[in-house]
């Protein structure tokens, strides 16, 4: 067991829990900086995002912030997508660049996320009818390749449709990131590429679950 690995993992869960996120990209390059081999990075990055969001969205439905009509077509469209993701094989290099440029994209949208966000309520603009699906399933696709939950994308995407109020778009991501970790994670158990270190994993599952209650 690596301690410090598994501290990192604390903070990352703490820090990305806060903003109804997962972590995965996170954890995605903390693995790889540590030398991990590629099949495990990404079925434990998404184990734990389920670890982490789920109690999440658990609690923001408590609190009435996830309103699923309105999410539908988002997360309906993610599921096979995540599915077929996590059904894709990749070579080492590609899943690299990918990651990369997945956190360069993701760093960039939450600058933008931080100026168009608002606590007050937001005029709904007319959006065409494909928006959500294309949006939900070309993340879901994304992130069941790399393995991450893909709120790091939809959120700030969301803030500049102006899709909802600030939490009610936490909301969302956290829900979002949960299903795409689920079904990304059951694309790779059906592609046979389900590799996991008990000894590895199981602490920083740990870790990820105190740091999510902390956020």
């Amino acid at each position: 067991m690596n301690i410090e690995l598994v501290l990192i993992f604390f903070i990352i869960a703490a820090v990305y829990a806060s903003a109804g996120f997962g972590g995965g990209s996170s954890y995605l390059a903390a693995m790889a900086v540590f030398g991990l081999a590629m099949e495990a990075l990404r079925p434990t990055a998404l184990l734990c995002n389920i670890v982490v969001v789920a109690g999440g969205s658990w609690i923001f439905w408590k609190k009435g912030h996830l309103n699923f009509q309105k999410i539908s077509y988002i997360c309906l469209a993610s599921i096979p997508l995540a599915f077929l993701g996590g059904l894709t094989p990749l070579k080492e290099k590609t899943f690299f660049l990918l990651l990369g440029a997945s956190l360069v994209v993701s760093a960039i949208l939450m600058i933008f996320q931080k100026s168009a966000a608002s606590d007050a309520p937001q005029p709904t603009p007319e959006r065409p009818s494909w928006v959500p699906p294309v949006l939900g399933g070309s993340i879901g696709y994304l992130s069941g390749i790399v393995g991450i939950g893909g709120g790091i994308f939809l959120s700030p995407l969301l803030h500049l449709l102006r899709w909802d109020t600030p939490k009610n778009i936490a909301a969302t991501a956290s829900f979002f990131i949960l299903i795409n970790s689920v079904f990304g994670l059951a694309g790779q158990v059906w592609g046979g590429r389900f590799q996991l270190d008990p000894a590895l994993v199981f602490p920083l599952l740990i870790a990820v679950l105190l740091g999510g209650q902390l956020g």
